[in-house]
C-alpha cells in the first residue's frame, strides 16, 4: 500500500524568457510579453507530492515538518523574491521557464529524499497555467 503526502507553498520570483543564441525579434516572437528586458513576475504555486509507504512506528510516509523544512532550505530560501536570471545560478544560463523551474526544483529536493520514497513536483506560474514533473 502507498499513499502520497502533499505540501504547498509559495513563492514569488521575477524572470525573463530569453535565448541569447537568437535576435531579439525571434525573442519577441516567440516569448512575448514574457521577454520584457526589465523582468516581469508571478506568485508561484507549488506543490511537493511523495508517494511511499507508511512505516509501521511512526504512521508517517515522511515527517510533513521535515518536508517543510526541506522546501524552505532549498527552494524559498534560494528563489522567493529573487529575479532567478540574476539571482541564481541555476538559471544563469537556463531559460527560466516552469518547465525548468520544476526540473530544478525536484533536483534540489531529491538528493535531500530516501530513494523509496517517489518524488513528483507541480509548479503553478499563474492560476491556469501549471506543469508537474515526476522525475
Amino acid at each position: 500500500m502507498t499513499v502520497t503526502i502533499c505540501r504547498k507553498e509559495h513563492f514569488n520570483a521575477a524572470h525573463r524568457l530569453h535565448n541569447s543564441a537568437w535576435s531579439d525579434a525571434q525573442n519577441q516572437d516567440t516569448f512575448g510579453k514574457c521577454n520584457n528586458p526589465h523582468y516581469h513576475g508571478h506568485n508561484y504555486e507549488l506543490i511537493v507530492r511523495l508517494t511511499g509507504s507508511i512505516d509501521p512506528e511512526t504512521g508517517y510516509v515522511y515527517d510533513m515538518k521535515l518536508l517543510s523544512d526541506l522546501i524552505k532550505r532549498e527552494i524559498l530560501d534560494t528563489f522567493d523574491h529573487r529575479n532567478l536570471n540574476l539571482d541564481t545560478v541555476e538559471f544563469r544560463h537556463l531559460n527560466p521557464t516552469a518547465e525548468n523551474i520544476a526540473v530544478v526544483i525536484w533536483n534540489r529536493l531529491r538528493p535531500h529524499l530516501e530513494e523509496r520514497l517517489a518524488l513528483s513536483v507541480t509548479l503553478y506560474e499563474t492560476e491556469r497555467n501549471f506543469v508537474e514533473y515526476h522525475g
